[in-house]
């Protein structure tokens, strides 16, 4: 027993703490052919192929206990598939029915209503929209489809955003407020997986009797561990913005949003409607942006159930066209002066005011992880003027605009 020992010894000294490696074990070998041989017992003649593969053996059962106990202390992280693999792969194995992730319906959905609605304001225009596909490293991409310079419209832009990130344990907390199941209170994680789709839509027509109009519709939520929707909701909205007000188009514009909301609840119109006034709003003007319309936000269970939202959702977003497509076909060639001119420049800059300043939708672009700031800032007209101390003159149509934009009227 004596004699094996210096041998034990020398071949633990020549093992490695993760693996016996192929260049250590010609060492251990030449280390042991120079052990003086045992006198009692005889040495066994073994081949070079066979004595390798004895080290070998020793040398992986020798590594067990080591290798046990970093699977104990470091276990092995296997790579799991993000939220846009999965989705990714729902996508090419078969087709988006009523049945898919509500996220891939919505991303459908949105696409196909912007090619509906590019061929129609196309129609108005006579001009093509430019179209650029992008796509996010973090997961997702869009379609930017914009106008400029066209015979009806300065600028129009249609684009849809689908967007996979992370959302950080501060986000996480701050939606809280609004929306206690996208996590428990006293197991907030560090990170949540979320999806944000949408389609966005702004007009800015060449001639000052011709109304601006914008169009949002989004949806959001966010993903468990596997893959499946945790908490969600809805939000979006439409709302008209003239230069000049004439009163059959602000009530054809808001009684086609009040029969969408009607249909699905008639609370929907009252209350949209009057968010809308609000958020629309220069707070350092103290007046609304234009008419408003209806917006809504944070829908989710609490209101209706998701199937119902959905449904609201896309008969508002069909509700567009043969909406504005007859108000801007009759104010498009109307005669208008240099002056009238000027007021829609000036309304314009109110108009990139409020943009900047106060939008939400415009703040949380500009904040997610890879922008595309010229997706974001679509929305932004063409031309705009900003006069120093400008005011309306008493009596005519401009300032008429402004004492309604001061003090929200019902149209229907």
């Amino acid at each position: 027993m004596a004699s094996r020992r210096p041998a034990l010894r020398l071949f633990s000294q020549c093992r490695a703490r993760s693996q016996l490696t192929s260049q250590r074990a010609p060492n251990c070998r030449r280390a042991l052919s120079n052990l003086p041989p045992n006198p009692k017992t005889p040495r066994p003649t073994l081949s070079p192929k066979a004595r390798f593969l004895s080290l070998t053996a020793l040398g992986l059962l020798a590594a067990v206990p080591f290798l046990y106990k970093m699977a104990l202390d470091d276990p092995l992280m296997l790579d799991v598939p993000t939220l846009a693999e999965r989705d990714q792969l729902i996508k090419r194995e078969r087709a988006i029915t009523d049945t898919s992730p509500m996220r891939l319906r919505m991303e459908k959905f949105v696409k196909e209503q912007q090619k509906e609605i590019v061929k129609a304001l196309e129609q108005v225009d006579g001009t093509k929209f430019r179209v650029d596909e992008w796509q996010r490293k973090e997961g997702g991409g869009g379609i930017t489809c914009v106008l400029q310079e066209g015979k009806v419209f300065e600028k129009a832009g249609v684009g849809v955003s689908i967007v996979y990130g992370t959302l950080p344990k501060a986000a996480i907390m701050q939606m809280r407020a609004n929306h206690k199941n996208i996590a428990e209170a006293d197991n907030i994680p560090d990170s949540l997986e979320f999806f944000a789709a949408g389609l966005s839509l702004i007009a800015h027509p060449k001639n000052p009797m011709a109304p601006t109009v914008h169009l949002n519709y989004r949806y959001f939520e966010t993903a468990k561990p596997d893959g499946t929707s945790g908490a969600w909701w809805f939000g979006g909205g439409s709302d008209l913005t003239p230069n000049y007000i004439f009163d059959e188009d602000a009530i054809q514009f808001h009684k086609s949003l009040k029969d969408v909301c009607d249909a699905h609840n008639k609370d929907y119109y009252p209350r949209f409607k009057k968010w809308c006034d609000e958020y629309f709003y220069n707070k350092h003007r103290r007046e609304t942006r234009g008419i408003g319309g209806i917006f809504f936000d944070d829908l989710d269970e609490t209101i209706q159930g998701k199937e119902d939202i959905f449904a609201f959702i896309q008969d508002g977003l069909k509700s567009f066209v043969p909406t504005y497509v007859p108000i801007i076909d009759r104010r498009k060639d109307m005669a208008f002066t240099e002056k009238e001119k000027e007021w829609q420049q000036i309304r314009r800059g109110r108009y990139v005011e409020f943009n900047l300043v106060h939008d939400r939708g415009t703040a949380f672009g500009l904040n997610t992880p890879g922008p595309r700031v010229e997706a974001i800032l679509m929305s932004m007209p063409l031309t705009a003027t900003w006069k120093y101390m400008y005011e309306a003159e008493p009596g005519s149509r401009e300032e008429r605009l402004v004492e309604v934009l001061r003090e929200p009227k019902e149209w229907v």
